[in-house]
């Protein structure tokens, strides 16, 4: 299977989203959706009504990712406004309740894990997930290297999937610090998707930068 492109509507043009989701459209697989609080991560992003204004402009999923200290307030809104997929951090006190409400929305859950997490901590949730997603630099912050720990953590999470006979249903998406040099690295480690930012939104030949991923 090829690699799957999450792109990361945060990379966006803000002042022109509906035009840049009908220029990328046909390229993506998911379009990306940060949540932030400014108090799990710096700074404040994405909330439930932009994300319900842009969901008649494309049919493909919406996966929102929530950086935030409480996400079982947010489910709701977040799910009435179209999302398919929540990631909720492993990291929060709340976090298997949240997945529980995520799946009995209807709706498919995920987990995502900081760069300094124990990636043990998601085996109590591999039964309950579809997708865990793999920060490879710190949180809420755009511009910054991938960790060179970033490609062992998920060589060690496809294995760690293995074991527990979860390899065929939990997709491993790569999340931060995804470059034209540090993709092909994060694929032959394992990720199945990357979240793509700049080098989707900022590319002057989208035909054939997604040639080459999906080539990958």
């Amino acid at each position: 299977m090829s690699l799957r492109a999450e792109l990361s509507l945060w990379s966006a043009d803000l002042t022109r989203l509906a035009d840049d989701i009908a220029r990328i459209d046909a390229y993506a697989d998911v379009y990306h959706i940060d949540v932030a609080d400014a108090h799990f991560v710096p700074g404040l992003l994405f909330f439930p009504d932009l994300v319900a204004s842009i969901r008649s402009l494309t049919k493909k999923p919406f996966h929102v990712h929530m950086m935030v200290d409480q996400p079982e307030t947010l489910i709701e809104p977040f799910a009435e406004a179209g999302a398919d997929i929540i990631t909720v951090h492993v990291e929060v006190p709340t976090v298997g309740a949240a997945v529980d409400d995520i799946i009995k929305r209807g709706l498919k859950a995920g987990l995502a894990i900081k760069i300094e997490t124990p990636l043990e901590s998601v085996i109590p949730y591999l039964d309950r997930i579809a997708a865990v997603t793999l920060m490879g630099t710190a949180l809420g912050i755009k511009g910054v290297d991938l960790s060179e720990q970033a490609c062992p953590r998920i060589e060690r999470m496809r294995a760690l999937l293995q074991q527990h006979n979860a390899a065929d249903r939990v997709a491993v998406v790569a999340d931060g610090g995804i470059r034209q040099h540090t993709v092909p690295k994060l694929r032959a480690a394992g990720a199945d998707a990357v979240v793509m930012g700049s080098l989707a939104f900022k590319s002057t030949n989208l035909e054939e930068t997604f040639a080459w991923l999906r080539g990958l």
